[in-house]
């Protein structure tokens, strides 16, 4: 049988095709555009995302036998408000995660209501990104579209629902929006009422690997599948790459290195930390997670290359990087903000140390190690509450970069572990497709059939110790600055 993974991404939806055995048959991606309407917020289309999903799932299937196909499933940009009227039409564009419009609902949600009370009702804080402050700004600000919500949606739910005509989601993704019980895994009626929002607002719950309907028969006419092709409700995107690197089951971790960057630790157990620097989410595999996020991860370098050198030609500035440990320029990588540990929207890029003598190749090298710091500042929050992780997977556009894992291994001193399909929340979800089908037993059945490590990039003691005074320093700037920042806005 053939399984269908989305990755609906910030940039493009990536479609993968996946057979029983995990064997990738075939890969498409499809671009939408992206809409900064004003300084500091992103918005796009979710019709784009639909139309382009179908046109990537039929060029997906051109060549395949699609009365093969047995289930589709989702990875997918969380923490997206996307709002419906009575008539399921999409009533504004939908507020991304990278938006940074919503300081004034959260700190209302953080100080107002309160952080304790915030984290006893979610297990976590508000954070410019989530989905909670969105509804506040809605409501505060367009009280006309507030008043014609009939249904909440986050984005890969949106593409779920044109597929079966169910209003679902899954508790991975719902963890992001801060209306979650993530402990108890149902809608918390306390964030609801602080939003001012209905519990039949929200869609219906499920476990990411369950079935929440059957494709409609108009859509399996469109795309020549069979009516009876199960879609299963999916995970957020980093949940959705946890499954595809085989981070599933007690203490496992995976560093994704994508637009954002995150590191994921798995846990059979709920936990919170007591700042809240870390994500408490619910997991895909029907456990836990922590999860430390930082906004712009690969996405430096890609602004760096494109934008300030001027090329694209990556690898090419990345070989005359030579020695590592021993850069005096640091790099804070907080292009849009940051989020874990520092939940500051007002954080930004900054390069420090240069000297008459420092080369672009320093400045290269200050961007990779920027990123590889800031992953250790949610790292270090992990390990104060007595989690012990010797080693990691790691995915992501930036993953593909063998001197980038060498830099991260060696600043968070952990095995990284490279795996054979470095395809993360497409993977993923076309494993929780295969789960939902009767494939596999379980989510940690299939990673354990499906994942391979090919390889390992292994901390060398020298460049660990060099890199552990690199971050002493690193960790000082961000506080030097902080005050400076919310004089830049």
């Amino acid at each position: 049988m053939l399984y269908i993974g989305v990755d609906l991404g910030t940039s493009a939806v990536k479609l993968l095709l996946m057979d029983s055995e995990g064997k990738i048959q075939n890969i498409v991606s499809k671009e939408y555009p992206l809409y900064f309407p004003h300084p500091g917020w992103s918005e796009q289309k979710p019709e784009d995302w639909y139309e382009q999903t179908m046109i990537g799932i039929k060029e997906l299937l051109k060549d395949s036998d699609k009365s093969q196909v047995a289930g589709i499933s989702f990875g997918g940009q969380m923490h997206g408000l996307v709002i419906l009227d009575e008539n399921d039409e999409v009533i504004r564009p939908a507020i991304l995660w990278n938006d940074g419009r919503t300081s004034k609902e959260c700190d209302y949600l953080n100080n107002v209501i309160g952080k304790d009370k915030l984290s006893e009702y979610t297990a976590n804080i508000s954070f410019t990104g989530f989905t909670a402050p969105k509804i506040l700004w809605v409501k505060n600000e367009e009280p006309e579209h507030f008043a014609r919500i009939k249904k909440i949606m986050l984005p890969k739910d949106y593409i779920a629902y044109k597929l079966t005509g169910v209003h679902c989601t899954d508790v991975s993704d719902a963890s992001g929006m801060l209306v979650f019980d993530v402990k108890n895994r149902c809608w918390s009626k306390e964030m609801c009422e602080i939003c001012g929002i209905r519990e039949e607002q929200l869609a219906k719950i499920y476990e990411s690997y369950e079935t929440v309907g059957c494709v409609l028969p108009e859509i399996a006419d469109e795309l020549g599948i069979p009516a009876h092709v199960k879609v299963a409700a999916g995970a957020g995107d980093n949940a959705a790459a946890a499954v595809g690197t085989g981070t599933v089951g007690d203490g496992m971790c995976n560093i994704s290195l994508g637009t954002s960057g995150t590191i994921f630790i798995s846990s059979n157990k709920f936990g919170v930390d007591k700042y809240n620097a870390l994500h408490a989410f619910a997991h895909a595999d029907g456990h836990y997670h922590l999860m430390g996020c930082m906004l712009s991860a690969a996405s430096c370098n890609k602004w760096w290359m494109d934008e300030i050198i001027g090329t694209d030609e990556y690898s090419a500035q990345q070989k005359e990087i030579t020695k590592l440990g021993e850069n005096h320029v640091y790099f804070l990588p907080y292009l849009m903000g940051e989020r874990s540990p520092h939940n500051n929207p007002n954080a930004r890029g900054t390069f420090i140390g240069m000297t008459m003598d420092t080369s672009r190749a320093d400045m290269t090298q200050a961007v990779l190690e920027g990123v590889a710091f800031a992953l250790r500042d949610s790292f270090e929050v992990a390990k104060s509450l007595g989690i012990q992780i010797d080693r990691t997977k790691i995915c992501g556009g930036g993953a593909k970069s063998p001197l980038w894992k060498q830099i991260i291994a060696n600043v968070l001193n952990l095995k990284v572990d490279i795996i054979e399909s470095e395809e993360g929340p497409a993977m993923g979800g076309a494993m929780l497709a295969a789960v939902a089908c009767g494939e596999y037993a379980d989510v940690e059945a299939a990673a354990a059939k499906i994942v391979k490590v090919v390889d390992t990039v292994e901390p060398t003691p020298a460049l660990v110790e060099k890199y552990e005074a690199r971050y002493q320093q690193f960790k000082e700037i961000y506080p030097a600055c902080k005050a400076l920042f919310d004089k830049l806005l």
